[in-house]
This record gives C-alpha cells, structure tokens and sequence, in this order.
C-alpha cells in the first residue's frame, strides 16, 4: 500500500490549466473517490498520479517519495480502465497473466496468482475462453482481475462502469466494493461521474470542480455538511432542493437548501403550500414534485405508497434542524 500525497499539483496544455493547483493527503488502504461533473480534471489527476500524463508542476509522493519523473511501470501501480483494454485474441488466463509474463516470473507463480484472482473475482470458470465470449461485466472483471495478479501498492479505476448497463453496474460494484474488503493493504482511488458510486464504495470523496478541490470528507460528511451550494446539489439523489429569493431571505440566507427526506405533509403547520405538478412511483418511495412559485418545484419524498394525485394542493413542512442556509457567495452559515 501507499500513502500518496500532491502538493499544490498543475496540469496545463499549452495556455489552457486544466489542474489549477491540488493538495490532496490519500492514506495508506485507503478507497478514495474522485467525483465531480465532465470537465473537473478528475481523470486528468488520475492520468497525473499514474505518470500517464506530466506534471506541470508540484509534487506527487508515494510514501514520501517524489514520482513525479518515475516511469509508470515503476510506480507499483494497476489500472483500469472503462474501455477494459483486452487482448481479443487472447483468452482471460492469457490476458490476466500477459503483465506477469512480460516481468518474466515465475510459470508456477502466475499460474496461482491468476487462478487466486479468479478465483475471488467469480470468473475462474471462464480462463479458457475469448473476450469476444464474455458479457460486459465479465470483461471489467477480467480487467480488474489483470489488475489484482500484478500486486499493487495502488489501484488505479477510471470510470469502470460506464459501459455497463445498470444490473451490472450493481453487480460489478459489489464485486469493487468486496475486492476493497478483501486487499484493504492496497490504497485504491477510483474516478465516477456517479455519486450513487462514490457514495456507496469511498472511504472518502474528493469533489472536484473546474480542476481544484471543493470538499474532501466522507459520504455522510458530504451528504450532512456540504461546504458549499456546488456540494450540496451534486451529492445526493435526487438532488438537494434549493430556494432563493424571499423564499431563502426568510430564513436569513441567500440560499437555502433542504433535502427531499426532510420535507413532510403538514396540513396543521405548514412551511409552504403548493399544486403537485409531477408524482415518480419508485416502489419503495414516492416523489412528489411541488410547485410553490420558487424557480423549481420541490421534490419531496414520501416511503411506500402515497396516492396523491398530479394537481393536488398540498401543504408541506420543512425540517427546521435539517435545514441548510448558504451565503451570498455559496457557502454555509
């Protein structure tokens, strides 16, 4: 495993900075997510800490080691990619074992290391076939699995899922999320546009936006205490609500933010009143979207069946302790 630590860290092509300048301190097993929307630089920094790409300028250190001009080969790194990178003509044994063979180990060792990493990624029954012969999520995991055998100090996955439709993409999630439990000596940073993914799989998140760091915490540190209005509506799903306006002046803030959980019915003391104008019946919750005369409508969410149909007047409550109030210039009071 790795401690791996960028100081003040730069990314330009030519006159264009895409990393603008990123202290960030990633602990020793440590499953790091880097979020934020297209265009952030997260895959940019994790092209930057693979030596892929060149630093600008600052520093990257693995266990207080400057890398910054070390060889990727050399960096005691794995990566996967979302375009899985196999060898078509090679089967999954030959594709897991192709970085071992290159580095001329031992026939006896890569024979038990690819059948251990298989083995634990549930695909040690498909060694003898061709990628053209596995379903998407068996190709990320023979890409994982290719990964695994190479014993890393850092796991390196950049966007992983994106090309799997959304059973899968569960599915390969829990497979990430044991592999994590399973080598929890090996740091992993792991890059998503999903928060869902960020959310379920880190130990913490980093949320990047137009190449600098907004917050670094934990999911329910994100999710509780975002420090800024650009947090706050990127972490969670649906999406935080936001009012502003006499709505926000009210409650003595320019912004005020409240989730979707934390709006209930209230006929008796009701913070607002509304028309439904959109119901979404996800089974297990219902989400009522209310028009209130704000910019959007409120979503707000109801567990289990609530039969209230689109046109409806309803009053509604918010959660006073559960309230969020930013400043004019975005961030909490």
């Amino acid at each position: 495993m790795a401690n791996i630590k960028l100081k003040n860290v730069k990314k330009s092509y030519g006159s264009v900075d895409v990393i603008k300048g990123i202290d960030l301190d990633i602990k020793k097993g440590e499953f790091m997510v880097f979020v934020g929307p297209s265009g952030c630089g997260k895959s940019t920094l994790l092209r930057l800490i693979s030596g892929l790409e060149d630093i600008t300028s600052g520093d990257l250190e693995f266990d207080g080691e400057r890398m910054n001009n070390v060889l990727p080969s050399k960096r005691g790194i794995a990566m996967v990619f979302q375009s899985y990178a196999l060898y078509p003509h090679m089967t999954v044994y030959d594709n897991m074992a192709f970085g071992l063979k290159l580095a001329k180990s031992d026939a006896d060792a890569i024979k038990s290391r690819v059948e251990e990493a298989a083995k634990m990624l549930q695909i040690d029954h498909l060694l003898d076939r061709l990628p053209k012969q596995l379903s998407g999520g068996q190709r990320q995991r023979v890409a994982i699995g290719r990964a695994i055998v190479r014993d890393p100090r850092v796991f390196l996955f950049d966007e992983p899922l994106s090309n799997l439709d959304a059973a899968l993409r569960v599915a390969t999630r829990l497979e990430i999320a044991k592999l994590h439990h399973d080598m929890s000596d090996v740091t992993m940073i792991y890059v998503t546009h999903d928060q869902v993914e960020a959310m379920t799989l880190a130990d913490r998140i980093c949320v990047l936006r137009d190449g600098l760091v907004e917050q670094v915490g934990t999911p329910s540190e994100l999710y509780e205490k975002p420090n800024s209005v650009f947090v706050a509506g990127f972490i969670g799903s649906p999406k935080m609500n936001f009012l502003r306006g006499d709505f926000a002046s009210s409650f003595n803030c320019a912004t005020l933010g409240i989730r979707s959980e934390h709006i209930v019915l209230d006929n008796d003391n009701p913070t607002w009143k509304g028309k439904v104008v959109h119901t979404e019946d996800l089974g297990s919750d219902n989400y009522l979207f209310v028009d209130i005369g704000a910019e959007e409508p409120l979503i707000v969410r109801q567990a289990g069946k609530v039969e209230i149909a689109v046109g409806t007047e309803i009053s509604i409550r918010a959660l006073d302790e559960h309230l969020h109030r930013f400043d004019a210039n975005d961030k909490p009071i």
